[in-house]
């Protein structure tokens, strides 16, 4: 893996996340794409619309993007996660990866996963 800059598709779904624009993060995603995010997948434009709205803009989700990585074309996005979501159980600080694949300019899979450190 090596670090890259935040461009095309990849840096428009961040900007579309924190301002918070529903048609512009869809128009982000493949008509065919899936979201993996806290284990549970959302498979096609209707599942993944539904999960922006209530989950990104319905709890204001925004990114402070941390680190950027490129890895055999997949993109790979750290960021510090704040909104209106329940914290309860979460630390002060919300890292996630943001794992991307672009085809054809638009993403087709996305996964939001927090890691732990290798080292426990």
């Amino acid at each position: 893996m090596k670090p890259t800059e935040l461009t095309g598709v990849v840096a428009e779904h961040i900007a579309a996340v924190n301002a918070q624009d529903t048609d512009a993060i869809m128009a982000t995603f493949a008509e065919d794409a899936y979201v993996n995010d806290a284990r549970r997948e959302f498979n096609g434009a209707g599942a993944v619309r539904r999960w922006v709205a209530r989950e990104m803009v319905g709890d204001k989700v925004t990114i402070d993007v941390r680190e950027v990585l490129d890895h055999h074309g997949d993109t790979i996005v750290r960021g510090a996660y704040d909104g209106t979501f329940d914290r309860t159980n979460l630390p002060g600080e919300i890292i996630l990866s943001n794992y991307f694949s672009v085809r054809d300019g638009k993403i087709v899979s996305l996964v939001v996963i927090s890691n732990t450190d290798p080292d426990h």
